[in-house]
């Protein structure tokens, strides 16, 4: 199944995609409910709605405005460093265990809406990464078991201020400003995309130019493994996002850097999920339209 959660103009919904239509669940299925959580604590519910499929009253996709896929998630844990050409044009050894950190819900926003380039930096980058939407929750899963535990997989850019983010070894401050990480729009099922969506191409551009090009094999911790080793020190709850690193060609490691500037789109793509795209602002222009 492709799901994507927004509005059509009417109300927040979650909706079921088909090519370029759109069917809406929650007007169907109140206990739906207005994101992804509705299905993934009921699966009897979403199980009945992936046998009955698309009904004749759907709406184009492109009317729908993306809202997060989960408007709170408990958790978002994202993997640092994971594809060993970012790890080394970053000038970083090549680490035994993952560089994992955590993001604030205030930092995330939905595909299609403003990235917000701070006013106190100019150094904003953009990292395409595949998002784990956890549907089943555990701890101590094992590697094995562990992609029976995924409901869908989306895409996410991980925006970072990258002289904020190098200011103390602990990379919280220039991964976690308001509206810097883009998820969405589409939540697609584990059963549409290889396991552990592996063998998939991964992408981000703004207008021709390509900014990173690679594939999702190239990962060295694998979905099933990082899901694994988050859940020994931490329960995986429904709902929780996991991201999955980057691949190498950011801006920060180009020569000269290349940094997002307002006036831009920056577009995120992953094979068989979709584009994530996110205009680019200043925050004195995100402030004073009061986006």
């Amino acid at each position: 199944m492709r799901i994507i959660v927004g509005s059509d103009g009417q109300s927040e919904a979650v909706f079921l995609v088909e090519a370029d239509r759109a069917m809406n669940l929650t007007s169907i299925h109140s206990e739906v409910g207005t994101d992804l959580m509705g299905l993934i604590n009921n699966p009897e519910l979403f199980k009945k709605i992936e046998q009955s499929g698309m009904s004749e009253a759907t709406v184009p996709v492109a009317a729908i405005t993306p809202s997060l896929p989960v408007s709170k998630p408990g958790k978002i844990v994202c993997l640092g460093l994971n594809y060993i050409d970012h790890i080394k044009e970053g000038g970083y050894e090549v680490p035994t265990y993952p560089a994992l950190f955590m993001r604030s819900n205030t930092s995330m926003m939905a595909a299609g809406q403003p990235m917000v380039r701070p006013k106190c930096s100019h150094e904003l980058d953009y990292e395409v990464e595949l998002m784990v939407i956890i549907g089943k929750g555990g701890r101590h899963i094992a590697e094995e078991d562990a992609l029976s535990h995924i409901f869908a997989y989306t895409l996410f850019n991980d925006g970072s201020v990258r002289n904020y983010q190098r200011k103390t070894h602990q990379w919280t401050p220039g991964k976690n400003f308001d509206n810097t990480g883009a998820v969405g729009p589409f939540s697609v099922t584990p059963d549409e995309l290889p396991a552990g969506a592996v063998g998939l191409k991964i992408e981000s551009r703004v207008g021709d130019e390509i900014l990173q090009s690679a594939n999702t094999d190239d990962m060295m911790w694998s979905v099933a493994r990082t899901l694994a080793m988050i859940s020994e020190y931490s329960t995986l709850e429904p709902g929780d996002l996991v991201a999955m690193g980057t691949p190498p060609g950011v801006g920060h490691a180009r020569k000269p850097q290349r940094w997002l500037v307002p006036g831009e789109t920056v577009e995120v793509e992953i094979e068989g999920i979709g584009v994530c795209a996110s205009p680019i602002i200043d925050e004195a222009d995100f402030t004073a339209k009061g986006v």
